[in-house]
């Protein structure tokens, strides 16, 4: 009897689950108060690039429609999506998460946070 790895796609709708999962906590954690211009690290979910544009282009190009340039966009990005999901992390004050919400491909855009799994041996019920 031969036993067959999980497949490909059973792998990409569980890591799906997961991004969903992650995604929901974030939206049901409560807001913090930050004034106008301190900027803070958000989750930005776009739409797939076209097949002849790299995905991280991709995110350049629509965080420069924010921020003003490609430098600067360059230096507010902090990692690309490219496997699971597409879309990137960066540096945004509450203004810009206004703005680039309203783009064109951009599907969400949720503030990045760390989830603690559990605290530690005896601590999981």
């Amino acid at each position: 009897m031969v036993n067959k790895a999980p497949s490909a796609s059973l792998f990409s709708s569980i890591l799906l689950l997961i991004l969903a999962f992650l995604v929901a906590m974030a939206n049901s954690a409560p807001k913090s108060v930050a004034s106008s211009s301190e900027s803070a690290v958000h989750i930005v979910y776009t739409e797939r690039p076209l097949e002849n544009e790299e995905p991280e282009a991709y995110h350049i190009r629509t965080l420069a429609s924010v921020l003003g340039s490609e430098e600067a966009a360059k230096g507010a990005l902090i990692y690309s999506y490219k496997t699971a999901a597409s879309g990137f992390s960066a540096k945004l004050t509450p203004q810009q998460v206004e703005e680039i919400s309203k783009l064109p491909g951009v599907l969400q855009v949720v503030p990045s946070r760390t989830l603690q799994l559990h605290s530690g041996p005896g601590k999981l019920h």
